[in-house]
């Protein structure tokens, strides 16, 4: 009966320290939000709240279940890798320029190059149906950063730490690569307006993550950076036409709540549509494929 009691005692500071990370940004962003839409700000949150109810139902199944592993094989794999010196660059040269800031300042956007690939490789055939869970959000908030499949959440941060790791950044460059993006996530996710006119096309905007997620044709596979928009005008995928009043979603069918989200990557069915298809004749209005075609 201890160590029952002792478990339960264990899940509850676990949930209760994963509200009090929410408290903070909850605040910020509630603020933000009448600062900028004033009246409207009320009827918008009421109308994402049951959105806002599954992203933090699978914000907490997180915090209980994957999030506690992947510190422990995160910790694991970078000690595991420094011992036996399994780096590409040696820790010695980051050392060596005895400029942290700008150490941390490179981890950040190393992070983001393979954040932007990472990401182009969860819109492919075999990790879209967990990563269409984060795309699921129909009123998109700051909260949807929160909306990751227990899949999705692993495949990041094995891909994301495996290469920082490799390239030798020390653990306080890679704690602030991790820090910068995700609070940064948190605010590209949030319902702005702002394209940050010409900075747009080097930092990314609220707008132009939101059209990342706009249930329109034109906008599948652009915008993949979560900090640096300039990776998406190099490599040809940067789309922000103003910003987004296009709506939200996936086309993808999937079962609503927290649990019908869970389960969509292991259903059959979620895959069904990325069979092979015959190309059709070309036409001078054929729009971009969907994130699942083939």
């Amino acid at each position: 009966m201890e160590s029952v009691s002792l478990l339960m005692r264990e899940a509850a500071d676990a949930l209760l320290d994963a509200l009090l990370v929410l408290l903070l940004p909850a605040l910020a962003f509630a603020l933000l939000s009448l600062a900028v839409k004033r009246r409207r700000a009320v009827a918008d949150a009421f109308r994402a709240s049951p959105e806002m109810g599954t992203n933090l139902f699978i914000h907490l199944f997180d915090a209980l279940t994957i999030g506690p592993l992947l510190a422990i094989f995160a910790t694991w794999g970078d000690g595991l890798a420094r011992a036996h010196g399994w780096q590409l660059v040696s820790p010695a040269f980051w050392d060596a320029l005895g400029v942290p800031v700008l150490v941390a300042a490179l981890a950040v956007f190393c992070g983001d190059l393979v954040g932007y690939w990472r990401h182009r490789l969860e819109h492919s055939w075999l990790l879209w149906p967990s990563h269409a869970v984060h795309h699921s959000d129909t009123e998109m908030t700051w909260l949807t950063l929160s909306r990751f499949h227990p899949i999705n959440r692993i495949t990041t941060t094995a891909i994301d730490g495996a290469v920082l790791v490799a390239l030798g950044f020390p653990p306080y460059a890679v704690i602030a690569n991790a820090l910068v993006r995700h609070y940064y996530g948190y605010f590209v996710h949030a319902d702005l307006p702002w394209t940050y006119g010409p900075l747009g096309r080097i930092f990314v905007s609220p707008a132009m993550h939101r059209w990342h997620h706009a249930l329109d044709r034109r906008a599948f596979h652009t915008n993949y950076a979560t900090v640096f928009s300039c990776l998406d005008v190099w490599f040809g995928t940067y789309r922000v036409p103003g910003p987004c009043t296009a709506p939200l979603g996936v086309t993808d069918t999937m079962a609503p709540g927290a649990f019908g989200q869970i389960a969509h990557p292991f259903k059959r069915s979620s895959y069904r549509r990325w069979k092979v298809k015959k190309p059709a004749k070309p036409t001078a209005d054929r729009s971009p494929p969907r994130p699942y075609e083939v």
